[in-house]
């Protein structure tokens, strides 16, 4: 099996507004305990994040993968026609994220 699929955010306009929608479709119970009301659901290896862009604009849903050697892979990306967005950052202890464009300009993170 290949690297796991191991975090999903969804953004947007109005973040309470989202967390309330995703809680009442599947019966999360988010962990709003977190910078900007962030809104976490954990399931075993796997997160969901859910909150307010943080430009206020229409937000995105991405997914973040998991890559024991995140600077190969983001090599990987450039060398098969993807683009670094975001360079490897330390946004937690113990917890270093990345972003990419595919080649039809996709984002997805690394973690």
């Amino acid at each position: 099996m290949g690297s796991k699929i191991i975090h999903v955010e969804v953004t947007g306009k109005d973040g309470p507004a989202l967390q309330k929608f995703y809680s009442d479709v599947f019966g999360w119970s988010l962990d709003t305990n977190n910078p900007g009301g962030y809104g976490m659901e954990r399931q075993g290896d796997m997160t969901a994040g859910i909150g307010a862009a943080n430009d206020g604009g229409a937000g995105l849903v991405t997914f973040y993968v998991h890559a024991d050697d995140p600077a190969k892979t983001l090599e990987k990306v450039a060398a098969n026609g993807g683009r670094v967005l975001m360079p490897l950052t330390e946004v937690a202890p113990n917890t270093t994220i990345a972003l990419f464009a595919d080649p039809e300009g996709h984002v997805v993170g690394l973690m």
